[in-house]
């Protein structure tokens, strides 16, 4: 299995287990901490839907 398979499928796991504001809180441990990020990251996410948040999430694993 790929990397990009387990994180697949990592995704669909937490969005079936976790409300929204749960899978950002998750994402929020798991991101890495630089000035205001935890702020920034609510601003940034606030009006998307779950859905749109992670294909942003998708696209920033493959820039990453």
């Amino acid at each position: 299995m790929s990397s990009e398979e387990v994180f697949d499928k990592a995704m669909r796991i937490l969005k079936k287990e976790l409300s929204s504001e749960e899978f950002l809180m998750f994402l929020q441990t798991i991101t890495p901490k630089s000035g205001d990020s935890v702020k920034e990251l609510d601003e940034k996410t606030k009006n998307l839907t779950l859905d749109e948040f992670l294909k942003l999430v998708r696209k920033e694993e493959e820039s990453g």
